[in-house]
């Protein structure tokens, strides 16, 4: 069977089984995309991983978006004009070798709030810590929601679009207090051009 007719019957067997739960299927790359609304993701997510059609058993990865940059051309598009916050779940089916991509976009753009899938698919424990500590993005049902790659002390979620380059604390040991604290950053910021030197006919063919 070619690539392309199981693409078609997998659309299809979406279709057929999500109905109305499905906002959006694009088909882009020979890969589907199904946008759900947040209220319906874990319904959606059990009958992926149950239904003996479709048999999603495995979640390869989970990672958060922010749309807050794109265009309202591009936004209409992809479902998403209005939303900032999303969540992609990337799934595999081992038993029947396909794939899927699942987009839920969160309602609240100020305090962002998508279910946790991990009593689906375990492995999402540490992909949604990731989501939460660099997008703050909130997974309600999650049993361990805390930072996992940044530091306990550390302010913000440094891949929101409008976070500062340069954070918004600094760290640094003080001598006199011997401990290390965190102060409000003191860098400056500014663009860097290297200045570039180069030898005289550098590049010529021809002298």
């Amino acid at each position: 069977m070619s690539s392309n007719n199981r693409l078609e019957i997998l659309e299809n067997n979406l279709s057929r089984v999500l109905t109305d739960q499905v906002v959006f299927l694009p088909k882009q790359c020979d890969e589907l995309t199904i946008v759900v609304e947040a209220n319906n993701l874990l319904k959606v997510a059990k009958i992926l991983r149950n239904d003996p059609e479709l048999s999603f058993d495995t979640l390869i990865d989970l990672c958060g978006i922010d749309y807050s940059t794109y265009g309202d051309e591009l936004s209409a598009k992809q479902c998403i004009k209005g939303r900032r916050f999303a969540v992609i779940y990337h799934l595999l089916s081992v038993k029947l070798n396909h794939r899927v991509r699942i987009r839920v976009l969160a309602e609240n753009n100020e305090l962002p709030v998508i279910d946790s899938v991990t009593d689906i698919w375990p492995v999402a424990n540490w992909f949604e810590r990731e989501a939460f500590d660099l997008y703050g993005i909130v997974f309600t049902g999650h049993s361990d929601l805390r930072r996992i790659l940044t530091d306990y002390g550390f302010v913000g979620n440094p891949f929101r679009k409008d976070f500062p380059i340069s954070g918004y604390v600094e760290m640094r040991y003080d001598a006199e207090q011997k401990r290390v604290i965190y102060q409000p950053v003191s860098i400056e910021p500014r663009e860097i051009t290297p200045h570039v030197i180069r030898e005289e006919h550098y590049g010529d063919t021809e002298f």
